[in-house]
């Protein structure tokens, strides 16, 4: 969410960028030798089945220890999963290496699919170790470690496979870069931090050490790397001009699910059944959300809220950030600025409204003397320990904290009861959702030199002692009074927990944490966890862990209703249970650049659909031509969330006259397309398939489509192509060879698969086209709350093809409940002038609300007379668009024309 105020300084002023140092293929390690020098492994008792194969692995010479002990002995296990995804696994014969845990990432069945029938082919030479994996198709090779030998050392890791030339690869996040990401010189350092103003060049917030290589006709593919080490994946090519992909982890196994697509959204579904379908969020999450650090007390809350009402712009979801807390501490409210009572009495005006409420919570608890979340956490041995049991310490907002050890037993109680302690419907906050944040984790103390107790010579230590917990028995007293008898390395003999006799706080091989050693600015990496594992291995997992805890504390605070989770900090398979936001970006127009690369990365590669950046900046001053052209791009992004800095300027759509104009428009038509993207969050979370299409995943084989950054297809029918140039009012953009329709004015538009340039681009206006072949189905008229929306009926917009054909689809449920009894999914379909509405029709609608069909407006038919059209059909002469009148129920089938 923010830097401390001590920190500002290093952050003042515009973005800053880290130069990513030009990478050699030739690795050396701080000690002089060269990774090359290894001398990789040689496999033996390989045993075929068929579904599969194992083998073992023996090094095949002198050890080099480059950047660790060269392990000696390891274990081959390939499996055919199914007819479309490859699992190779690599690990230590001993077991003893970490290996992310069952509980925080599942992993997919094996099938034990016959290889005869799979997609994919792996072919192993056993002297010197390497191995292929080829798509049976068309030979087409896909990842090859034969240009150099497997490294596997205690501290260090490392895969190379070749690559073709000037490949288009994706995905790799989080980071700021280029959608598709550069080859040569590039480094993607995966390793979860605080980073403010979204640095370039530089690891973020989350890991997802998964990408995409796109080869036009040959087909798409993904690999996803199971690891949540610490790790520096490299694209880049040899001295020879061979283009390559290199891991290079500080750590784990070599864990690699192979999805042979072939097409995009393919193996964005196939990454699905790999790591987990996201969650269904509530209908009201696609509303307008406002927030700011900043507002000082309850009252300029309920302004801000009453603004917006009197500037006629929708708002949804009121959010509060840090402010609201009692000294910022956790499950607290301030007693002056946000007592109970104003607390309650707002929720349930905004709820009266049809409006929803959410706030944010930190991991960090305040080590202080009476402060119950504290006291019942360190009584219930919820808290990250040190070496003699006491509680690990650091520094975050309300001074000195301790950490959840999400992995201890009594966590997800504690951390439950909390939750709907605080936030009960009848005594407490009655939110909607809950904000994660600084989750990373953040730590104000700087590195390991840092006293939390004393930071920087102020405030002294608290009088409460964090250690009374040292696990030594009490003579005389029965067994459940004694203490936690938990052994700090009772578990280290495990398997998979993770190597002995390793430097837990320094890396010999250096991934490159922009924000500086493993330890800075986080919990430090020699800290153990309850199950014996360390944050070196599973810092990665800190929020993603978080996130799980505080899902299942949602459902145990409001039974059957979907949770709304929303977290900073994230990992693979984290959409299971949270959706995230881009973090602590700029007031730039960089910025609002960049916040459409990496949508185009989270929703479809990183199966995380809801997601969306700071409207208008977080950091720095907004000005009203930046923020107008924001309010209309986000407003077809999946979350929409203004939220600023609290030294900004305010930046909220009423501030000025033309961001006004713009947000109005922007909500009316995200509101009444609001069912249509619904329906597109759907079958993400059933199916898989993306929400967000970049242009190639439509048209995977037109090479101007590869590296489109900056357009998109908001569902499967709608491209966005917003102005991106500073204070323009032009834009170019890219229409592929096909039939297109001008959203706004029904005007049939031919692509001819070239860039077209618009000019007098107002600040209200955004290019959007509908893509031949496709129905979209939205409301007649918008509202000021979701509410109110479903209480509007129905009008479908076909856009029928060159060969006048068009397909859509509409899922309609009740909108919040986790398991819905009854719903409906609509396939529509338009056959030259013939429309038909077919499918399970079961959802009755709530009261008041509207499931009827008011019309059908067919684009494109110019060659039509108004008499060539049946009774209740009318021709729009100028722009040959026909509109079909009536009234049809949509919980029944039924078949018109035109």
């Amino acid at each position: 969410m923010r830097v401390p105020h001590l920190a500002l300084g290093l952050f003042a002023g515009a973005p800053f960028a880290v130069a990513v140092p030009t990478q050699s293929s030739t690795l050396v390690a701080r000690d002089g030798a060269s990774v090359n020098d290894c001398p990789g492994y040689e496999a033996s008792n390989v045993v075929n089945s068929d579904a599969g194969l194992t083998a073992d692995l023996t090094l095949a010479g002198d050890v080099c220890n480059a950047y660790g002990d060269d392990l000696q002995d390891l274990k081959l296990v390939v499996e055919y999963q199914t007819k479309d995804r490859l699992h190779v696994k690599i690990y230590d014969k001993d077991e003893q290496v970490y290996q992310i845990q069952e509980e925080l990432v599942q992993r997919p069945p094996h099938n034990k699919t016959p290889s005869s029938d799979a997609d994919l082919e792996f072919k192993l030479v056993e002297k010197p170790f390497s191995f292929t994996v080829t798509r049976k198709e068309n030979g087409e090779i896909l990842f090859d470690t034969s240009g150099s030998q497997l490294v596997f050392e205690s501290q260090y890791l490392r895969v190379r496979t070749s690559l073709p030339k000037n490949p288009n690869i994706y995905g790799l996040g989080e980071h700021s870069d280029t959608f598709r990401l550069p080859n040569v010189n590039y480094r993607r350092t995966l390793w979860n931090a605080e980073s403010p103003f979204i640095p370039r060049n530089s690891n973020l917030y989350g890991s997802h050490p998964v990408y995409f290589d796109h080869r036009g006709s040959k087909g798409t593919h993904g690999v996803f790397l199971l690891n949540a080490n610490g790790m520096a994946v490299i694209l880049n090519v040899t001295d020879s001009g061979e283009q390559y992909l290199e891991y290079n982890t500080i750590g784990g196994i070599v864990d690699l699910y192979f999805l042979a697509g072939k097409q995009p959204a393919e193996v964005s579904k196939q990454y699905a059944d790999t790591v987990g379908y996201s969650a269904m969020y509530p209908y009201w999450t696609f509303g307008f959300h406002q927030c700011k650090y900043g507002y000082w007390d309850v009252n300029m809350v309920a302004e801000v809220v009453g603004n917006y009402s009197t500037a006629g712009i929708p708002l949804e979801v009121m959010w509060t950030d840090i402010d609201y807390m009692d000294l910022r501490q956790d499950f607290t409210t301030d007693p002056e600025r946000f007592p109970m009572n104003k607390m309650r009495e707002l929720v349930s005006t905004l709820h009266s409204r049809g409006q929803r409420y959410v706030l944010i919570l930190d991991p960090g608890v305040h080590l202080k003397e009476g402060y119950s979340t504290y006291e019942k956490g360190h009584e219930m041995g919820v808290f990250l320990k040190n070496r003699d049991g006491s509680d690990y310490l650091g520094i975050q907002w309300a001074g000195t904290v301790a950490w959840p050890d999400w992995l201890a037993p009594n966590t997800s109680k504690w951390w439950a009861d909390e939750i709907v302690t605080a936030f009960n419907a009848d005594s407490g906050i009655d939110l909607d959702g809950i904000w994660v944040d600084m989750n990373e984790a953040s730590n104000f103390c700087g590195n390991v030199d840092c006293n939390p107790m004393n930071p920087g010579g102020n405030p002294p230590a608290p009088k409460f002692d964090p250690r009374p917990n040292t696990g030594r028995p009490i003579p005389g007293f029965p067994e459940s009074f004694q203490p936690n008898k938990r052994s700090l390395d009772a578990r280290q003999g495990d398997k998979y927990k993770g190597l002995p006799n390793r430097d837990l706080l320094v890396a010999r091989y250096d991934p490159v944490n922009h924000v500086g050693d493993l330890s800075s600015s986080t919990i430090w990496t020699n800290t153990t966890n309850y199950d014996g594992t360390v944050q070196y291995d599973t810092h990665n997992l800190h929020g993603h862990s978080m996130s799980r805890v505080t899902y299942d504390a949602m459902l145990a605070r409001r039974p059957g209703l979907r949770p709304m989770v929303l977290t900073r900090s994230t990992f693979a398979g984290t959409g299971r249970k949270a959706t995230h936001w881009f973090g602590d970006n700029y007031s730039a127009w960089d910025d609002y650049r960049i916040s459409i690369q990496q949508m185009l990365a989270w929703v479809p590669m990183h199966q995380m659909p809801m997601v969306g950046s700071d409207v208008c900046g977080f950091n720095g001053n907004a000005d009203e031509y930046m923020c107008a052209r924001w309010a209309m791009m986000a407003a077809f992004q999946p979350f929409y969330r203004n939220h600023a800095e609290f030294s900004s300027v305010p930046q909220e759509f009423y501030q000025w006259k033309l961001t006004t104009a713009a947000a109005k428009k922007a909500i009316d038509t995200r509101y009444k397309l609001i069912d249509y993207a619904y329906t597109a969050l759907y079958y993400q979370t059933a199916k898989g398939t993306p929400m967000i299409n970049p242009v190639f995943f439509l048209y995977p084989e037109d090479a101007n489509t590869f590296g489109i950054q900056t357009q998109w297809f908001y569902g499967d029918a709608l491209l966005i192509s917003p102005v991106t140039t500073d204070y323009s009012d032009a834009v170019t953009f890219y229409l592929p060879k096909d039939t297109f329709y001008d959203y706004w004015t029904g005007e049939r538009v031919q692509g001819q698969g070239a860039n077209v340039t618009r000019t007098g681009v107002s600040y209200t206006d955004i290019p959007v086209h509908i893509r031949g072949g496709t129905i979209v189905p939205q409301r007649n008229k918008s509202a000021n709350t979701t509410t109110e929306l479903r209480k509007q009926d129905f009008v479908f917009l076909i856009a029928p093809d060159a060969n006048g054909k068009a397909t859509g689809r509409l899922y309609l449920d009740e909108g919040e409940k986790l398991r819905q009894d009854k719903v409906t999914e609509l396939t529509i379909t338009y056959n030259n002038g013939q429309i038909s509405v077919a499918g399970p029709a079961k959802y009755p609608g709530l009261k008041g609300e509207s499931i009827r069909l008011k019309s059908f407006k067919v684009l494109g038919q110019e060659g039509l007379q108004q008499g060539d059209l049946g009774e209740g059909s009318t021709l729009d002469p100028e722009t040959g668009a026909v509109t079909v009148e009536g009234s049809w129920s949509l919980n029944e089938e039924f078949e018109t024309h035109i």
